[in-house]
C-alpha cells in the first residue's frame, strides 16, 4: 500500500503544479490585458475609406535619344476619411493631372531604377505642392500605388 500512496501523492503534486503554472499565465495575460488603457480598448480608430485612380498613362523619355517610346503606367490609391471621400472622387480629373505632370518628367531609366516608395513619395509631394499653390486642402491623407508598370 505505500507504493499507492507514493504513486497517489506524485498524482496529486502534478496535478498542483499544473494548475499553479496555468494560474500563473493566466493571471500575467489578464494583468497584460488590464495594462491597456481604457481608452484604446473602447475607442475605434478612425475609419478610411480608400479611392483610385485608374490607369494614368504616361509616356517616358527614351534612353539618351532612344526613338522608341516608353510609358508608365499607374494606379493610384487615395486613403481618404469617409467624410472626404465624395470630394475626393470630385477631385480626380486635377489628381490625374497632378499624376501625369510630376511622372511625366521622368526617363525610362530613372523611372526603372525607383521603388515604389520612392513613386509615392514623388506623388504625394506632386500632391501637396499642387493643393499648396491652389492654397487648398487635399481631400486625402495619403496617395498610395496600387499598380505600377514600366514599359
Amino acid at each position: 500500500m505505500p507504493k499507492t500512496k507514493m504513486l497517489l501523492a506524485l498524482a496529486l503534486a502534478v496535478v498542483l503544479t499544473a494548475g499553479a503554472v496555468g494560474g500563473g499565465v493566466w493571471w500575467s495575460l489578464k494583468g497584460a490585458h488590464a495594462a491597456v488603457p481604457e481608452e484604446a480598448k473602447t475607442k475605434p480608430g478612425p475609419e478610411a475609406k480608400y479611392v483610385t485612380l485608374d490607369k494614368v498613362l504616361v509616356m517616358l523619355r527614351g534612353r539618351g535619344g532612344e526613338a522608341m517610346a516608353h510609358y508608365m503606367a499607374v494606379d493610384v490609391v487615395f486613403k481618404t476619411s469617409p467624410e472626404q471621400e465624395k470630394r475626393t472622387k470630385e477631385h480626380l480629373p486635377l489628381l490625374r493631372t497632378i499624376a501625369v505632370k510630376a511622372l511625366a518628367a521622368y526617363n525610362v531609366e530613372s523611372a526603372s531604377a525607383m521603388t515604389i516608395e520612392q513613386f509615392a513619395e514623388e506623388l504625394n509631394r506632386a500632391y501637396r505642392d499642387g493643393y499648396a499653390a491652389e492654397h487648398r486642402e487635399p481631400p486625402f491623407a495619403e496617395a498610395l500605388i496600387g499598380k505600377l508598370i514600366i514599359e
